[in-house]
Parts: C-alpha cells; structure tokens; sequence
C-alpha cells in the first residue's frame, strides 16, 4: 500500500530551502519511493514549490520534474488537498504563515527561529496543542553523524560524570566588497531579524538538550566585529546586527550533575579546526571531540599525562592520541533522516519529539543571551509552560 502527503514548500527558492530541503531530502525520498512504515506501508511525498519570485520556482518545477508550483501561499494552505505546510522563508514571516497552516488543520514543519519573539514561539505551541496537529521543528545538527556518535558516547557512560562542553562555531564571512558574502546580506541587519544570536543560539539550545542536558543559565557577549558590509547589488550598508556571540551557559544533566558550557560563534573567524563547527565533552572518565561527520575520543586509560614546560618545544602529537569512533551504522544526510521522522509522525498522529515548544526553548535561549550581552549579566532561563 501507498500514501501520498501532499507538502508545500515555502521559501523553496532560498539557500536552506532549496539544497537542504528540497534538493538533498525531499527529492530523494521520492526517488526511493517514499518512507517505508512498519506495517509495509509506503508514503510517498508530492512537493509543491511555493515562494515569491515565479520564473525561479516554474525553473525549478521544470529543472526537478515538480508539477506543481505556486506564489500564492494562502491558497496552497486552504488547499484541502495540502497535507503538510514546510516554511523555511524569512524569520519574520514565519509566525505568521505557521499560524494560518496550523488554524486550517495541516501538519506544519519549519526551519529556525519560529518567531522573532519568544511570546510568538510560545503561542506557536500553545496553538498546536489546541489544534492537535503534529509540528516538527528542523533540529538538524543531532541527526548528523559526529553528533549521533557523541550522543552515543553519552548513552554508553563514556564520559562518566560530564564536567564540561565547549564548542566552536564560524568561518570569515566575506564582506561583499571585493569577494562577494557567502551569505544573504539580511542576516546582518538586526531590522531584517538578522544577527550571530537570533540564529545560532536556537540551535545550540537543542545540541545542549540534546547532548548533556537543560541549560539553566546564560552569559553572553556579542559583537559586530565588522560594521559595514556589502549587499547582493554591491552597495555598502551599515551591519546593525552581531556577527559574533561568545556564551556561556549552566547545565544541567538528567542526574542532576552541574555541567559548564561554553560556545564562540563568529562569522569573522577563520578556521583552524578540522570542521566548521566542533563540541568537546570532557568527563571524568573520558573526553570526546565531535564536528558534524567525525568523533574522536579518548578514554581515562589512555589519558597522556603532558608536562608544562615553556623552555622547550612540545614534541607530542596531540592529535595523534584520540580514537575514531566508528559509524557501526548507516548514517544518512540529517535533514532527511529528520524529514522521514517525522512523515512517520504525521502518519501515526503523534507528536514529533522536536516540536514548537522545543523552538520556543530556542527563541528564549537567543532573547535572553541578546539581554545577557546588553546588561552585562548572568540570566537564569526559566521552565516554559504552556
């Protein structure tokens, strides 16, 4: 047996949107036939692009073999053939479109910040949990194989009991001047809901969730290291938002154990890792290094014992002291093991375990490390209930 969700696809047309989403997800599960159920069942999956600028979606729809395309995103969601709503367009219309998809009764998944303010993430969640449809929220980097072997690690007691997490996170941004920016020039414009906080904070929240445990408080400073940059059509223009976020934050593991976390997140760093962003995790009986595809450990027992000697060179090859912790699985692109989660969650009518109060967490950890790094201070982040 086969069934087909019908989903509409807004913001297609963007960076996120179309390569992580549309091109490296959704059409591959078409391409595979779907999501194989339990029971036998196939869901097979019907995109319908929807966006603002028509001659790139009808060249999409063509490129990609898409039937259906539209710029009119009221219509595809009163739809009553649309079964789920994907938003990945800008922050700033996100409340809105998740708001109108959920009230006409469809399952909604989105890309991060849900809201620009955490009262709109939280209302966000209030209204699934009235409606009763099932909402899932892009929690990518947990799916990716480094985080998955991390977590694993976690699971196994590796660490023992976990003291630490630092993390490093960024890459030089170009300025747009002489080399055009990486990225669109509305992430640097704190009126367009750009800004290092808005973005990235929503994520660290879920890799603390996710890998250790409940972040309790937050120590941040941020900066706009680079106060002028260069739009899309070569124009100067002031950067008002950060483009950098040095936090802090207190956790705590589901024992209850206190855990220290730190994360630098800059897009005016260059790199000198071996991945675009890593995560320690120091424990008592063990250390651990993940990026996004590798992990590498290194256990109590095998612990060097280096002696600080500023007269003479280190002649130890740190590096060379870690293990490779293997895959001992297939792990697949994280955005689509996410999507296929989840689609199996719209079938069986249950919520998603990443859903919009998991967002709203997000949001609050960003509107409170913003205030953090405003008021020079350390903020308890309080429990979210609906």
């Amino acid at each position: 047996m086969t069934r087909t969700l019908r989903i509409a696809m807004n913001g297609v047309t963007g960076r996120m949107g179309y390569r992580q989403h549309l091109l490296r997800s959704i059409l591959p599960l078409r391409e595979q036939g779907g999501v194989l159920l339990p029971d036998g069942t196939r869901v097979q999956v019907e995109p319908v692009l929807v966006g603002r600028n028509e001659t790139r979606l009808r060249e999409l729809a063509a490129q990609h073999d898409v039937a259906e395309w539209t710029t009119d995103l009221d219509d595809v969601i009163a739809d009553p053939a649309t079964d789920v709503v994907f938003d990945a367009s800008m922050t700033a219309l996100r409340a809105k479109t998740l708001t109108k998809a959920m009230q006409a009764g469809k399952h909604v998944y989105t890309e991060k910040p849900t809201a620009e303010t955490l009262a709109e993430a939280v209302e966000l969640a209030r209204l699934r949990e009235e409606v009763g449809v099932t909402a899932g929220v892009v929690h990518d980097k947990l799916y990716l194989p480094g985080l998955v072997k991390l977590r694993r690690l976690v699971d196994e007691g590796f660490f023992g009991r976990i003291l630490s997490l630092r993390g490093e996170f960024g890459y030089w941004v170009w300025e747009g001047d002489v080399q055009p920016a990486q990225r669109p020039s509305w992430n640097y414009r704190a009126q367009d809901g750009g800004g290092m906080t808005t973005d990235m904070f929503c994520h660290w929240n879920y890799v603390l969730e996710g890998i250790v445990g409940t972040v309790r408080t937050v120590s941040s400073q941020t900066a706009t290291h680079i106060p002028t940059r260069w739009d899309e059509q070569g124009r100067p223009y002031a950067a008002t938002a950060d483009d950098a976020a040095y936090g802090v934050f207190q956790l705590e593991t589901p024992a209850g154990d206190p855990v220290v976390a730190q994360i630098n997140s800059s897009w005016a760093v260059r790199v000198h890792r071996d991945e675009l962003v890593e995560f320690q995790v120091d424990g008592t009986e063990g250390s651990a290094v993940a990026g996004l595809f590798r992990c590498v450990a290194q256990p109590r027992s095998a612990t060097p014992k280096p002696v600080w000697n500023p007269d003479l060179p280190t002649t130890e090859r740190f590096r060379d002291q870690w293990l490779e912790i293997p895959d001992n699985a297939d792990l697949d692109n994280g955005f689509k093991a996410q999507w296929e989660e989840f689609l199996r969650d719209v079938v069986a009518g249950r919520p998603h375990r990443f859903d919009l109060l998991s967002a709203a967490r997000g949001v609050q950890l960003a509107e409170l490390g913003l205030r953090s790094s405003a008021e020079g201070r350390r903020l308890d982040v309080p429990v979210i209930t609906l």
